[in-house]
């Protein structure tokens, strides 16, 4: 919690010079008390003492003012807000080099059934769509609630050749930007989840597109998918290694705000993929909550004016 205009916090020290001449007040009262030697006719005098009870709408008073200038000072809380025009776009990398078995039974297979499975756990009203990249870059699925297109989007991948992991950001941002008439001028709160094994080998460089992509405050979440032992064993005997290339990911990643993850089987991808689904979900604002406290010193006056009636037939 934090507060927006703290000064009136300078209210609280009359506050407390305020309670503490009242329990000097109920020191010195004591004192007399005991200076009333004739206990015998104390009692007949005053045979029923409020005690604790006393205390109560002085106390209550004190909160009262205590809860009213801290809403004075504006107190402010962070909450999460859910993302009605919520964006997420699934740069997915269909290089030849997903066809590696290192993950069983390939690297396209379980990033296609993680992915499913991420679809799935993004709420209905979020709008998701789907960026195949290898070489060339296309948007096959453009931001959509229908969870049925983008499924069998998913399913219908197929390998092709090199990686323009560049091409694949700027497409997906320019998908973001079509999402309404509004997107323009007010873009929704979007995210891309960029998923690939290797370098980036055509098109547009990483660089740039970060640089572009990070202007427009959306971040990258890249997921780097295998290990250092990936190969490809073609038809003829062949075998050409494919090692999983996590720097330039990460790289991407920190430059526009996302989060780099790894992973090496088809359980650790799915993981990653609700991580990201469960930090997208909601976004942070700052609103004030002064109101609480109002409520609450409000509540606190009645119940100093209640007890004061009930115990003591006057108002404090």
């Amino acid at each position: 919690m934090s507060l927006r205009s703290p000064g009136w916090l300078l209210l609280l020290v009359p506050l407390a010079g305020l309670i503490g001449a009242y329990l000097l007040v109920q020191r010195r009262r004591r004192r007399y008390a005991v200076r009333f030697t004739n206990l015998d006719l104390l009692d007949k005098v005053a045979p029923s003492r409020p005690g604790w009870r006393r205390h109560v709408p002085a106390a209550a008073f004190c909160a009262t003012l205590g809860l009213l200038v801290v809403g004075f000072a504006r107190p402010t809380a962070d909450v999460q807000v859910p993302r009605e025009r919520a964006t997420i776009m699934i740069a997915f990398d269909v290089s030849g080099s997903m066809e590696a078995t290192d993950v069983e039974p390939t690297r396209m297979e379980a990033a296609k059934r993680a992915a499913v499975t991420f679809v799935d756990l993004l709420p209905e009203r979020f709008n998701v769509g789907l960026v195949p990249f290898s070489g060339t870059t296309t948007v096959a699925v453009p931001p959509t609630t229908d969870r049925v297109v983008l499924r069998r989007a998913i399913e219908q991948l197929t390998p092709g050749q090199a990686t323009a992991i560049g091409d694949a950001v700027m497409a997906s941002r320019d998908a973001i930007r079509t999402l309404d008439k509004e997107a323009e001028t007010e873009p929704p709160p979007a995210h891309v989840v960029l998923l690939s094994d290797g370098a980036n080998t055509s098109g547009r460089s990483v660089e740039s597109a970060a640089a572009e992509i990070a202007a427009d405050r959306i971040p990258v979440s890249t997921i780097a998918y295998g290990t250092e032992d990936g190969v490809i064993e073609f038809p003829d005997g062949r075998v050409l290694q494919v090692p999983v290339d996590g720097p330039a990911l990460e790289a991407l990643a920190e430059r526009t705000g996302g989060d780099f993850h790894e992973a090496a089987t088809g359980e650790e991808l799915q993981d990653v993929y609700e991580d990201i689904g469960s930090s997208v979900g909601h976004r942070t604002e700052e609103r004030e909550i002064w109101q609480w406290f109002v409520a609450a010193g409000l509540i606190t006056a009645l119940a100093a004016a209640a007890t004061s009636l009930l115990w003591f037939s006057r108002l404090p």
